[in-house]
């Protein structure tokens, strides 16, 4: 996970935290979180960097939705973030 983008990573965390969502959910998500606009120039090639790294798995939900779902690999990532966060936040 340390050749993401901090942007890339959310992706990962929204990702994580839902069952299969569209990119649209994700982005709203996201817009949530960022208290602004995500525009689709900046989500969908990111989204795309992730399914390439096979972190995330890209499916259809119909013929114009695809859905995304983390992947083990991604689920490892996550965790190797988190333990090394931990070292220097002491919640």
């Amino acid at each position: 996970m340390h050749d993401l983008t901090g942007f890339q990573r959310d992706l990962l965390y929204v990702i994580n935290g839902f069952d299969q969502p569209s990119g649209q959910s994700v982005k709203e998500e996201l817009e949530d979180h960022y208290d602004g606009e995500i525009n689709h120039g900046r989500l969908y090639p990111n989204l795309d960097t992730v399914v390439n790294k096979e972190l995330v798995e890209q499916g259809e939900l119909d013929r114009r939705t695809n859905y995304y779902a983390i992947t083990e690999a991604g689920e490892d990532a996550i965790q190797e973030r988190r333990e090394w966060e931990s070292q220097y936040i002491d919640l």
